[in-house]
């Protein structure tokens, strides 16, 4: 008898203590599960801000991208006002040397020309319309030559401008460009937070299932321990007892050759690419080809296909290190994508005369020479003067 009551005694307390793991099992599970409800809720709001930078950078691709044609736009307005600028600046050197030519011959043949003309008018009304007549050449090759002189200050003017505009389209690109590079860091750190936050949520639902597993288990234990001693009690009369299971656990000389009307501009050279249609070199180019390439080494000397004046001379753009020679009558050459220019805008060159040499600069896919010629405005067949 005194057997069974140690033994109902026994069972009551693997009762009490099972109740007591089960309880603390219950503490612990409520702080795991807290833990996770938590970590899901940083885990879900990083996830958001994460989405929220991924949407940023999708917009700031799609400005940058917008920016991007801006600044390519930009770059052919500004190449076509650097090509009406040297049409200005040939327009007025053009006027410039016939107002010279005519003021010179004046001094020649003295004011007696004026004279012998007024002398033999035959009336008052003949000599007043011939001095007028003299007096309008005089006023009309300054007019035209202030004319001109407004158009290139007007182009100049707004090519000042579309360079300003430039610069501020390059300015916001960059910021841009700042600021893709901080959302993508802060991408990255989110990411990474994420990874953490996802590692340990991981771990914690694994404790959660083990505490859960073990507050199981002493739940059980628990249960068959009560039903253990209920037994026991209730068979005080049987010896049978139960136990409860175990716990789980510098320039050259000039060189003229060939026998067109232009010397050749670079003998040192071959023809790359011909005048006219062409396929698309690089992105971004011309399919119309406006001038002839001379393949060449950088260095290669360039020399003026004729005598003239120098127009422009520096660097434009897609056209890089660029020469421009006025040879009258409204005949231009222009020499692209130079490595050095060795004139100056305003210089006198003369035929043969090495004025540059090949490069790259520019929008080019290596050295070369774009030979170009330019008769009243239009492109023409470079070889056509060759």
């Amino acid at each position: 008898m005194i057997k069974r009551k140690k033994m109902i005694s026994l069972l009551l307390v693997l009762t009490l203590v099972s109740g007591m793991f089960v309880q603390t099992y219950a503490t612990e599970i409520d702080d795991t599960k807290k833990k996770a409800e938590e970590l899901e809720s940083k885990k879900k709001a990083a996830e958001n801000e994460k989405t929220s930078l991924a949407d940023q950078l999708k917009k700031l691709t799609g400005e940058m991208e917008k920016t991007k044609k801006k600044i390519s736009a930009k770059e052919d307005e500004i190449t076509n006002k650097e090509e009406e600028l040297i049409l200005a600046k040939a327009d007025e050197n053009e006027q410039y040397e016939s107002m010279k030519k005519r003021i010179r011959y004046m001094y020649e043949n003295g004011n007696t020309g004026f004279v012998e003309i007024l002398c033999s008018s035959k009336s008052i009304g003949e000599l007043l319309n011939n001095a007028e007549y003299i007096s309008r050449i005089s006023g009309y090759d300054r007019n035209m030559l202030v004319e001109f002189q407004k158009v290139v200050t007007n182009v100049e003017n707004q090519e000042a401008e579309l360079k300003k505009e430039y610069k501020e389209l390059q300015t916001m690109q960059d910021n841009l460009i700042t600021k893709q590079d901080s959302v993508n860091e802060l991408i990255k750190n989110k990411q990474s937070e994420i990874q953490s936050l996802t590692s340990e949520l991981g771990d914690t639902k694994n404790k959660l299932a083990q505490l859960e597993a073990a507050a199981a288990e002493a739940e059980r234990k628990q249960k068959e321990a009560a039903a253990a001693a209920a037994k026991e009690a209730q068979a005080a009369a049987k010896k049978n007892t139960s136990s409860s299971g175990s716990s789980a656990g510098s320039a050259g000389a000039s060189v003229v050759s060939g026998n067109g009307t232009f010397t050749h501009p670079c003998p040192g050279g071959y023809i790359s690419s011909g005048f006219g249609y062409r396929t698309q070199p690089i992105a971004g180019a011309s399919t119309n080809h406006k001038g002839i390439d001379f393949a060449a080494a950088t260095g290669t000397p360039i020399y003026a296909a004729a005598a003239g004046t120098v127009i422009s001379a520096g660097y434009a753009g897609k056209a890089g290190n660029l020469l421009v020679v006025s040879h009258g009558n409204g005949l231009l050459t222009y020499y692209m994508h130079c490595n050095a220019i060795y004139v100056s805008a305003g210089q006198k060159v003369s035929r043969g005369q090495n004025v540059a040499a090949v490069g790259t600069t520019g929008n080019s896919t290596g050295p070369h020479l774009h030979f170009q010629v330019m008769l009243n405005g239009t492109p023409v067949n470079p070889a056509n003067y060759l």
